[in-house]
């Protein structure tokens, strides 16, 4: 079963101190990685490091510091070694009628799911194509699959997240460089939790469209995230894999 450890390898990943990133981080660490995590709250990095081991380094970084990303990409790559894995996890949502949203705030949604997800797939892509290897990950959303209602500028962020995997994908194929996404379904967060449980109807209307009739785990998506970073995966590009017990599916 070689072929879905990543033993030797180095990952980054983006928010990778907490909820759906940290499950990733946790997955990648048990199939035998080191894993490089960033995100804006020092506290939280360490934490998860000092938690989880050797395997685990941090970086203080906000990744909508577009100019600051290429230092980021080099740091890593220096001080640890060759960027092999790369998940672009961290992200922010809103939640508010359409008809309310600000120009501002649809800016600020995109700025961290969108731009900094190219920039940052662009500069550790640059070095993937050179050393002609590399998977990487984008987290989307069932919000890029099927309209929901008070998420237009999430949503619009994560429809362009998959259009950077088709367009990346095309590009970093003849480079031995794979791009895909995982689009999670409704994940047991405390986060998520609380939002569906301040809205019922909604909450039942999300439950009875989930074929497997329970909420997601974050191991789940961890778990899937090994499989498209490792080996066994090696001839799938430019894939947007679901990971929701059906929901995408259901009637």
């Amino acid at each position: 079963m070689n072929k879905f450890s990543l033993e030797g390898k180095i990952a980054l990943v983006t928010g990778g101190g907490a909820g759906i990133g940290l499950a990733i981080t946790e997955c990648f660490i048990e199939a035998g990685a080191r894993v490089v995590i960033t995100g804006r709250r020092e506290e939280v990095l360490k934490e998860t490091a000092d938690s989880l081991g050797e395997k685990v380094s941090y970086k203080v970084h906000d990744i909508t510091d577009l100019k600051s990303i290429p230092a980021l990409v080099d740091a890593i790559e220096n001080e640890i070694g060759a960027i092999d894995i790369l998940v672009n996890n961290a992200g922010v949502n809103q939640k508010k009628p359409a008809l309310e949203v600000t120009d501002d705030e649809f800016d600020r949604i995109l700025q961290t799911n969108l731009y900094a997800v190219f920039v940052l797939t662009r500069e550790v892509g640059r070095k993937m194509t050179e050393r002609k290897s590399g998977s990487i990950i984008m987290i989307s959303s069932m919000a890029a699959y099927y309209g929901i209602d008070r998420v237009v500028s999430y949503s619009a962020s994560k429809n362009g997240v998959e259009g950077l995997v088709m367009a990346f994908s095309s590009e970093f194929g003849k480079d031995n460089v794979r791009v895909n996404s995982i689009a999670p379904g409704f994940i047991e967060t405390n986060m998520m939790l609380t939002a569906m449980n301040s809205d019922p109807a909604r909450k039942n209307k999300a439950f009875d469209k989930i074929h497997m009739q329970r909420w997601g785990q974050i191991k789940d998506v961890g778990y899937a995230a090994v499989f498209l970073a490792s080996d066994a995966s090696e001839y799938i590009t430019s894939v947007s894999l679901p990971v929701d017990g059906g929901n995408s599916k259901g009637f």
